[in-house]
C-alpha cells in the first residue's frame, strides 16, 4: 500500500495550527446544523376582550345603554397617548448633585431582552364629542355628560352631545 506524501509545508502548518483548524471545522458544522423547533402547537389567539378594545368603542357600548340614549357614537381627542415607564436603578455621586440612571433590562431564555415595565399611565384626553339618537334631551345630554366624564376624566365642558340625524 503507497502513501500519499503531504508537502512538508502543509505538515509544519498542520502541526501549527491544527486545534485551531479543528475548533473551525466544528464551530462550521454547528453553524450548519438546523436550530432547535418546538412542535408544540400554539393554541388559538384568543378572542379581543374589552380590555382590548378602544375607548371610544367601550364608551359607545355603555352609552346605548343609558335610557333615552339610542344608537350613539364617539369621539376622543387625545392629548397624548398611553406612556409606559420603565423601571430605573439609579446611583448618585458624592459631592455632587447629578445622578446616574439605567434602565432595568430583563431577559428570558430565548435572547430576548426588554424593559422592566413599572407602570402604563393611559392617555390624556382633551375633549370628547358624542353624537346620539336622544342627544336634544336635557336628560339625556347629563347623563352622557356624566358617563363620559367619569370614563375620561374630562371635565364637563370639555364634552359635547348632539342629536344624531
Amino acid at each position: 500500500m503507497d502513501r500519499i506524501m503531504i508537502p512538508p509545508g502543509i505538515q509544519l502548518f498542520w502541526k501549527k495550527y491544527r486545534y485551531v483548524l479543528l475548533v473551525l471545522a466544528v464551530g462550521l458544522v454547528l453553524m450548519a446544523l438546523p436550530g432547535r423547533t418546538n412542535n408544540k402547537q400554539s393554541a388559538p389567539a384568543p378572542e379581543p376582550t374589552a380590555a382590548a378594545e378602544s375607548m371610544e368603542e367601550r364608551l359607545e357600548k355603555i352609552l346605548t345603554q343609558i335610557d333615552g340614549v339610542g344608537r350613539a357614537k364617539v369621539l376622543l381627542t387625545e392629548a397624548s397617548g398611553a406612556e409606559t415607564v420603565y423601571q430605573t436603578d439609579g446611583e448618585s455621586y458624592e459631592n455632587s448633585d447629578r445622578r446616574r440612571t439605567q434602565t432595568v433590562i430583563i431577559s428570558n431564555g430565548s435572547r430576548e431582552e426588554s424593559g422592566l415595565i413599572r407602570s402604563v399611565n393611559p392617555p390624556a384626553y382633551l375633549g370628547a364629542v358624542v353624537v346620539c339618537q336622544g342627544g336634544n334631551l336635557p336628560a339625556v345630554k347629563l347623563a352622557v355628560v356624566e358617563a363620559v366624564a367619569n370614563a375620561t376624566g374630562l371635565s364637563a365642558n370639555r364634552i359635547t352631545v348632539l342629536k344624531m340625524k
